[in-house]
């Protein structure tokens, strides 16, 4: 099986191809990755994967010509099976090798993406021309369907999986909690709000810097929003937010982080996770890890759908995991704190536990690598039976 992905950096699609790679190799399947590389090219050995180095990151017409050739050379003499693109530049080289060498082709979406003209449209096309099109959610299945007009049957649920024992509670020791509240810079008695993914507009972290204004304004005490993930460097936005911070006096319950090597621990000190997604993402991980650290959520309407976080009015309060908010709604997100943290310890850790239990039952690991392996096996067929 040949997985492309843009690079090995700690995104989503990145993460779910190392996942894969772990999924295959554990099946008795052989996974060769061709990316850019990047921090979790030691995850991707670990899992398995055998790892060819490639500019599939480029939307260099020349460069993405020139990895045609290359995929397709490689499809011929590895005998892959299947051909997986994580992304839409690589797609594209892709997607014409797998018709060059009458190859499955697939595609996996882990977000919505913007389509400002129809231009951009074409562009993000590709990702709907798989014969097989993963969404990691029900949320954005129904948004590939409707804008590209994709019949049912080619797309495949497949939410993203994470490891159990590593993001639980119970496996995590106080020394790495006071580690990470001094990486932090907070103590045991503040509230910290912990968001965690890239820096980028698309996640929304303004939205989360105009509550923490709010929350300053209406006099709350001894909160910090904690921003964990990595900056790329791509545009302005960091500089961009870090001025609004200053300019409203929040550097003192503002922190970015940038990416943490203790993921879990990160968790086990916030009071409460926070995705303000204002564009549709699919199903994020750390959500998923939130709830398996059994922390309350509070998501936008674009961060994650109802079979991901329990909300209200979907389900009634006793069932809850989480909060759900309207997507750029700085003032629904605050009210959502508020009311978390004006609940009890007991109501709290309450909704941490459900959301555990919730996540353990529904994105387990097992479950995800039999509808994985289901996916692969019917198309390697399809596969085999050209072949002279």
């Amino acid at each position: 099986m040949l997985i492309i992905v843009p690079t090995l950096h700690a995104g989503a699609a990145e993460m779910g191809a190392v996942d894969l790679v772990r999924i295959l190799t554990e099946g008795g399947h052989r996974a060769i990755v061709m990316s850019r590389g990047g921090r979790l090219e030691a995850q991707l050995a670990e899992a398995g994967g055998e790892l060819v180095y490639a500019a599939v990151a480029s939307k260099n017409p020349i460069v993405m010509a020139r990895n045609i050739a290359v995929i397709s050379r490689l499809v011929r003499q590895r005998k892959c099976d299947v051909i997986h693109a994580h992304g839409r530049a690589p797609a594209w080289s892709a997607y014409i090798a797998a018709k060059l060498t009458n190859t499955p082709f697939v595609t996996t979406w882990y977000k919505g993406f913007r389509e400002q003209n129809a231009l951009k449209h074409f562009y993000n096309s590709v990702m709907a021309r798989g014969d097989r099109i993963v969404a990691v959610s029900d949320q954005l299945a129904e948004l590939i369907s409707e804008r590209h007009h994709v019949p049912c049957d080619r797309i495949k649920v497949v939410p993203a999986s994470i490891d159990y024992d590593l993001f639980n509670p119970a496996n995590v020791s106080i020394e790495r909690i006071d580690a990470m509240r001094r990486i932090m810079g907070v103590t045991a008695s503040d509230k910290v709000i912990l968001v965690v993914g890239r820096m980028l507009r698309r996640k929304g972290h303004h939205v989360a810097v105009r509550a923490a204004r709010r929350l300053k304004d209406m006099g709350m005490k001894d909160f910090v929003f904690a921003f964990v993930g990595e900056d790329e460097g791509h545009s302005r936005y960091t500089g961009d937010l870090w001025d609004e911070v200053l300019a409203n006096d929040l550097a003192g319950v503002v922190r970015l982080i940038g990416p943490v090597d203790d993921l879990p621990a990160s968790y086990a000190v916030a009071s409460v996770v926070v995705s303000a997604a204002v564009q549709q993402e699919g199903l994020q991980r750390a959500i998923l890890e939130g709830q398996a650290m059994e922390r309350p959520v509070v998501v936008s309407d674009l961060g994650a759908g109802p079979e991901v976080v329990l909300a209200p009015p979907t389900v009634p309060e006793d069932r809850m995991t989480g909060l759900r908010f309207s997507s750029g709604d700085d003032a629904g997100l605050a009210a959502g704190l508020v009311r978390l943290f004006s609940m009890s310890p007991a109501q709290h850790h309450a909704i941490g536990l459900r959301g555990r239990q919730w996540v353990t039952k529904h994105f387990n690991r097992a479950t995800i690598s039999d509808l994985t392996l289901q996916l692969y096996s019917g198309l390697a067929q399809t596969k085999n039976a050209t072949r002279p």
